[in-house]
């Protein structure tokens, strides 16, 4: 049993969007569960949030509204059971070679590494799997970094090659499929976030395309 966000009792948040990292924001989101992930999506601010980004991503339709679990039991017990635990497998896996048959998994888990490594960074795989949902969002965090930041003048221009390559031949070509099936799930909270983020990727592929 789920319940508007509204309706619970913990402090309010404001999240300033324009200063938020939202690769990070969505890695945190969709990582495993944790009381700190609950207690920000329990927040009563937090739907009035969630609405502001909506609105500001341009997101296609309507704001659906947002809401969330009544306790950390539920939100852990539909965590597990929507992205981890099925046969063969999970209603909706949270890595890419689940949704992406055009090549095998192998082939895919070797390219996610490979883009690491064009940056010197290394896939922590006692976390995830390197074609993860979280492992892509955080190496897109460190691109950002890097981006904002670059060592030369002329690495600006080559980290956001790199960075349309890596979304437009990882991201975007499971995202869509995973929002679907999450729709088919009905669970509470996670469609509207995963649109969220569906968006924020078209966003950024228009941005630097």
């Amino acid at each position: 049993m789920s319940t508007p966000a509204t309706a619970h009792e913990e402090n309010s948040v404001s999240i300033d969007w324009g200063q938020t990292d939202l690769y990070r924001f969505f890695a945190h989101i969709f990582s495993a569960p944790s009381r700190e992930c609950f207690d920000l999506m329990a927040s009563p601010g937090t739907a009035g949030q969630l609405c502001s980004l909506w609105n500001d991503l341009h997101c296609p339709g309507k704001w659906p509204g947002f809401t969330w679990f009544a306790t950390f039991n539920q939100y852990e017990s539909s965590f597990i059971g929507v992205f981890d635990v099925g046969a063969p497998e999970p209603p909706v896996p949270l890595f890419e070679s689940a949704h992406n048959k055009s090549r095998p998994p192998q082939e895919t888990a070797l390219e996610n590494t490979f883009f690491h490594q064009v940056l010197g960074l290394k896939c922590d795989y006692s976390r995830a799997v390197a074609d993860s949902l979280v492992t892509q969002l955080e190496f897109l965090a460190a691109l950002r970094f890097l981006q904002d930041n670059p060592p030369t003048a002329d690495a600006a221009a080559s980290l956001a090659k790199v960075k349309l390559d890596f979304l437009e031949r990882h991201l975007l070509s499971w995202l869509t499929s995973a929002s679907k099936k999450l729709d088919a799930t009905e669970s509470t909270g996670f469609p509207v976030l995963m649109k969220l983020l569906l968006q924020f990727v078209r966003n950024e592929m228009s941005l630097d395309g």
